[in-house]
């Protein structure tokens, strides 16, 4: 099948890596509706993706090879320990951890320059509502104006517009905890002492009711080191979590500014709590935690990907492999199809079930480290390797799956 116009809605890294698929695929005439008018490569947000994950994105050229990545190796379990550990706390296990490292805006900026040219990306265009209209689909946007295109990609995120024309009153469910999120560039590390954050591993301090991993990112101006902390907020039930939300740089309340603070000086070794007390305001946001699954991917002539298709927290670290192995499998389901019917039918069967086992996972690992805490600091290492194992329950691994051929 050759030919049509696509419209996906959203920009951002499922956005571009959708786009890119199409064009390569074949259509016509593809375009990007992005409601925000700033510069999404300013994010700074850090994320990894697993080697074999991105080996396989690289061979369907869904990952571009030249976007900047660090190596990681190992994953470091720590607990504070006063008795018994310096300031950087006692490492208790360690894991393999074969993932790359990268900076959101980054990434974003590479998927998006290696977007065909024939892709038309349009900044600022409020997507307010679709609709399908039987022979095609219909795009809304805020100023009132009615484009029509053969297909309709909802790639908007865990707040997505087109999903409520898919699955209607279908919404993100609050977790019951959130994540404080922050980055800083790691030459400020230097005042630290030979502690540090090592250069090819993931440090996760634990403790009761919570988690937070740590590790060095690639920067706009050199590297970086990128953290986030799994806790409970104080005074969880009274604070408006229940609809999809976050709390940007420089909208972080008070009391959540203070829990941190709180958590920091009562759980973590010192050297880590100074780790993250490096980072400034302006790089520090917190996240509530959502996970949703959505009952249906497609609606005759619409298609989810990325969050707006399933929300996965982000213990998995998938988040990004999935989007970009959502872009592969349309692609794939576009060169096998002859109908419209037919390609969202192949990419339904093919992504549908890989979303809903990735959540479960994904609740599995929120439950172990952040609801239901061991008592880590008392654990021997085949007591926390065969906990690990007992929450992946059959998983390979973390990172998401590997693409089914």
């Amino acid at each position: 099948m050759r030919g049509g116009t696509v419209a996906v809605v959203g920009g951002s890294v499922a956005g571009c890596a959708l786009a890119s698929a199409a064009a390569r695929a074949g259509a016509d005439e593809v375009v990007v509706l992005e409601r925000t008018q700033g510069r999404l490569a300013d994010r700074g947000l850090g994320l990894c993706i697993h080697d074999g994950r991105a080996a396989e994105l690289a061979a369907t050229g869904a990952l571009p090879a030249e976007i900047a990545a660090h190596p990681l190796t190992r994953r470091r379990w720590i607990v504070r320990d006063d008795a018994a550990a310096g300031p950087a706390g006692r490492v208790f296990w360690e894991q393999p951890f074969p993932f790359h490292s990268y900076h959101w805006g980054l990434l974003w900026r590479g998927l998006r320059e290696a977007m065909p040219a024939s892709v038309v990306y349009r900044q600022g265009a409020a997507v307010t509502g679709v609709a399908d209209t039987g022979a095609g689909a219909e795009v809304r946007t805020a100023g009132g104006r009615a484009e029509p295109y053969d297909l309709v990609i909802g790639a908007d995120g865990y707040r997505s517009v087109v999903r409520e024309a898919v699955c209607p009153g279908s919404r993100p469910v609050y977790a019951g905890y959130v994540c404080w999120r922050g980055n800083l560039d790691a030459r400020r590390l230097e005042g630290l002492g030979n502690e540090g954050v090592p250069s090819d591993a993931v440090s996760t301090v634990c403790f009761p009711g919570g988690s937070c991993v740590i590790y060095p990112i690639p920067g706009l101006d050199g590297p970086r080191v990128n953290w986030v902390l799994y806790a409970t907020p104080p005074n969880s039930g009274r604070l408006p979590f229940a609809d999809p939300t976050s709390f940007p740089p420089g909208r972080v309340t008070e009391e959540l500014t203070e829990h941190l603070g709180t958590l920091l000086d009562r759980e973590f070794p010192p050297h880590w709590a100074r780790v993250l007390a490096l980072t400034e305001p302006a790089d520090t946001y917190v996240q509530p935690i959502y996970d949703l699954e959505a009952a249906r991917t497609t609606a005759r002539r619409l298609l989810l990907a990325g969050d707006a298709a399933t929300v996965v927290r982000p213990h998995n670290t998938s988040g990004v492999a999935k989007a970009l192995q959502d872009a592969s499998a349309f692609e794939e389901a576009w060169r096998g199809a002859g109908t419209w019917s037919e390609l969202l039918d192949a990419y339904r069967a093919a992504r549908g079930p890989a979303g809903r086992e990735m959540v479960a996972l994904a609740r599995r690992l929120g439950r172990g480290q952040v609801e239901q805490t061991p008592d880590w600091a008392t654990m021997n290492h085949r007591e926390v390797e065969s906990w690990w194992q007992e929450l992946l329950d059959g998983a390979a691994d973390i990172g998401g799956q590997a693409m089914r051929p």
